[in-house]
Formats: structure tokens, C-alpha cells, sequence
């Protein structure tokens, strides 16, 4: 799977042995989008750190409705990723389109402090997320455009950690804020507003896109099925493989759900973020270091084997203690994971479908993340917080599994390894 099919053509560029020597040889373009990302999500996760509390503890709402909300809000996204990735490969303006994307969740942050009621919370999430859905498919293929092919797992890596740094810093602004705003949480909403614009600011003034050719003539001929097909069989098995590893994690609001449900003061409350993330920051770039060098196999099943952890030591807390140490599994297994998908769905697509194949790939994973959410919240609302952790437990067992025992089969197009 890591090896890149013939329509990708290798693409020079600075070696370096050392993690140092591969942050100096990233383009100045790739440093200026993980900055980006680290604004706009220190923005977003101070919000969504209280926003399951805030959903269930002022406006009143049920578990299965936060999975809802949750879930159809990254399905959103998911989907709107296909039209934008497909988009910025025909008009070859893929900073266009992420600044369209940042711009418009920048725009939705004040809603989250006016609202009064779940259906506002809905609209600002919904938006929210369509402005994600606009911006990631092009970003993503974007990092591949401004990057030497050999650095591709390091660019990904180091992005991704910007952005774990950013829900890091997030959470610790909330809890912050929290303390300084005596818990209201809707003058802590006020805050995210400003770093969200200072993202847009940065992706305007500190990326300039390659050129990238001639525009398509025709964008329509993009949503067809013969411009399906050209993306390869391995990258089926990238988007499947992704899925079931997302059905086996649902949405982080649970995680703050369950910190909640052990006795965390709320104000506290999105301590569990800034565990998950830090671990999560520290772990990214150097698991998209190795995802250059090493089996991606292997990543990906000690990541499996990171969130079977995390679920277990979070259906069996009994105190914040406990939930902060499942959580630092659970931002283990991101860390592991999530760049290094991006980096073999880049491996495997074409040139000029690269944000047609981030699209589609994100759409997979967004329904697979609505079907987890809203399974997650029914067992938590029937069974309670246990069973919904085991049942992610015994999933991630199975996905595991069966990518082991995939690897016993020589004459099939393998998911994994260099």
C-alpha cells in the first residue's frame, strides 16, 4: 500500500536523517497551513471541549441527541469534502477553496455563545462543519502539491501535529476561561472567536499555491464513473480499512461525557481534551516519520491495539484519574493513525484526482463516524457508559484482527507495508 501506483511520479527533494533535518527541509507553505490548523482548531475546541456540557447540562439535551448532533455534523462535513477535493482538482484553486472553508467556520464561532436553543446549536455546528468539509480535502492535497513525494509522510505528520497542538491549547484556554468567567460558558464561547480569524488571516497572507496547469474543461466529467475508476484498487482498501477503524471510535465528545460521569467538576471539564491532545501532538510527527520508513501494517495495528486500551481503561474508570489515562490512549491511537492514512491516500492517488480521492475518502469515514456516534449514544442511554466503550473495544479487536490476518494472504492486493 505504500508504494505509489504509476500515475504518481516521484518527485525530488532534501533527505534528512534527523526529525530537525525534516522540519527544516518542509516548504514554508506546508509550516504556514499547520499553523493555520493550529489556530482554527484552538478556536474550535475551546468550544467543542464544553459543548457536549453545555448541551446536555444548560440546554438540556439526551446522550443519543449529542451522538446525533455530533455524528451528522462530521457526516456533513464528510460529504461536502467530495464536492470541494473534486472541485480543487478541476479549477486547480485549492487555496481558494480552504479559504472559503476556514472563512466560513470563522464565521459560525459567535453563533455558539447566542444560542438558546439545541436547534442553534445544530444550525452553528452544521455550518461549522460545512466549512470544514469545504476546506479539508483541498488542504490536504494542497500539503502533497507544496511537498517533495519523499517528505510526504513527514509534511502530513507535522500538520497534523499543529493541529493536535492547537485542540491542545484549546481545552487549557477553556479551562482557563472557565476559572476567570466563574463557569459561564457562554462568555467562554466569545473567546474562540478571535483566534479562528487570525487562522483565515494566515492561509491568506503565508500560503501561495503552485502552479497547477490549465483548468478542466469540463467539471462535470469529474462526477463521473469512469474518473472513478481510475483510483485504484488499493485505494478501495484504504477507505475500507479507514471506516472500520472509525466505527471503531466515535465522536470525543463521549470522552468528555464519561470525564463528567466519573465526578469532573465542569469546569474541568475539558481537561480530558488537553490529555488526549497532548498525546496526541507528541505522537503525530513522529508516527508520520515512521510511516515513511516503516510498515504501515504495523502502525496501523499497534494503533488498533492503542484504542482497545483506551476503550477498556474508559469502560472501567471510576474516577477522572482513570478517564485522563484512557485518554491518553485514545490521543495515542490518533497520533498513530490519522496522518498516516492521509499520507497512503496521497501514496495511491493520481495527480489530478488527489482531492477527488481526500473527498472521498472523508465521505466514508463521516458516514462511518454518524453510524458510530448514534450507536455509541444508545448504548450509553440504554446500557450506560461501560457498555458504550466495550462495544469500541470489541470492534477495534475485530478490525484488528482482521488486518492481521489479512497479511496471510500473498496473492491479494495488501493494505499495509513499504
Amino acid at each position: 500500500m505504500a508504494a505509489p501506483g504509476k500515475s504518481q511520479p516521484s518527485t525530488p527533494g532534501p533527505s534528512a536523517s534527523a526529525p530537525s533535518g525534516l522540519l527544516r527541509a518542509l516548504p514554508s507553505g506546508v509550516w504556514a497551513l499547520g499553523f493555520v490548523s493550529l489556530f482554527m482548531d484552538i478556536s474550535s475546541e475551546l468550544i467543542h471541549s464544553l459543548l457536549p456540557v453545555f448541551m446536555s447540562s444548560v440546554l438540556g439535551a439526551s446522550m443519543m441527541t449529542i451522538g446525533m448532533v455530533e455524528g451528522m455534523a462530521e457526516a456533513t462535513a464528510s460529504v461536502t469534502k467530495v464536492f470541494s477535493g473534486t472541485v480543487s482538482d478541476a479549477l486547480r484553486k485549492r487555496k481558494l477553496l480552504a479559504v472559503l472553508g476556514y472563512g466560513l467556520a470563522a464565521g459560525t464561532k459567535p453563533i455558539f455563545p447566542l444560542a438558546g436553543t439545541m436547534g442553534w446549536v445544530f444550525a452553528a455546528r452544521f455550518l461549522d462543519r460545512v466549512g470544514k468539509g469545504i476546506r479539508g480535502a483541498p488542504r490536504d492535497a494542497l500539503v502533497a502539491d507544496l511537498t517533495p513525494r519523499n517528505l510526504w509522510g513527514a509534511a502530513y505528520g507535522f500538520r497534523q501535529s499543529l493541529d493536535s497542538v492547537g485542540a491542545f491549547l484549546g481545552p487549557v484556554f477553556a479551562v482557563a476561561f472557565m476559572a476567570w468567567f466563574s463557569n459561564d460558558i457562554r462568555l467562554v464561547f466569545w473567546v474562540a472567536v478571535f483566534p479562528a480569524f487570525v487562522s483565515v488571516a494566515l492561509l491568506m497572507l503565508g500560503v501561495h499555491e503552485p502552479e497547477q496547469g490549465e483548468i478542466s474543461p469540463s467539471l462535470k466529467s469529474r462526477f463521473t464513473l469512469a474518473a472513478l475508476k481510475q483510483l485504484s484498487l488499493r485505494y478501495w482498501l484504504i477507505v475500507l480499512l479507514s471506516a472500520a477503524f472509525t466505527m471503531a471510535r466515535f465522536s470525543e465528545a463521549f470522552l468528555i461525557l464519561r470525564a463528567r460521569d466519573v465526578g469532573l467538576a465542569i469546569g474541568y471539564v475539558p481537561l480530558i481534551m488537553i490529555v488526549m491532545n497532548i498525546v496526541y501532538a507528541v505522537s503525530a510527527y513522529p508516527a508520520g516519520i515512521a510511516s515513511d520508513r516503516v510498515s504501515s501494517r504495523t502502525l496501523l495495528v499497534i494503533g488498533l491495539a492503542m484504542l482497545i486500551a483506551a476503550d477498556l481503561i474508559l469502560a472501567a474508570a471510576a474516577s477522572p484519574l482513570t478517564a485522563f489515562v484512557g485518554a491518553g490512549f485514545w490521543g495515542l491511537h490518533m497520533g498513530i493513525t490519522q496522518g498516516l492514512f492521509a499520507k497512503l491516500v496521497a501514496d495511491v492517488a493520481p495527480a489530478d484526482l488527489r482531492g477527488t480521492a481526500f473527498g472521498l475518502f472523508n465521505l466514508v469515514g463521516g458516514g462511518a463516524l454518524l453510524l458510530a456516534s448514534v450507536l455509541a449514544g444508545a448504548l450509553w442511554n440504554s446500557l450506560g457508559a461501560p457498555a458504550t466503550f466495550l462495544a469500541g473495544a470489541a470492534f477495534s479487536a475485530l478490525a484488528a484482527c482482521g488486518l492481521i490476518s489479512y497479511r496471510k494472504k500473498p496473492s491479494t492486493v495488501k493494505p499495509g507495508g513499504n
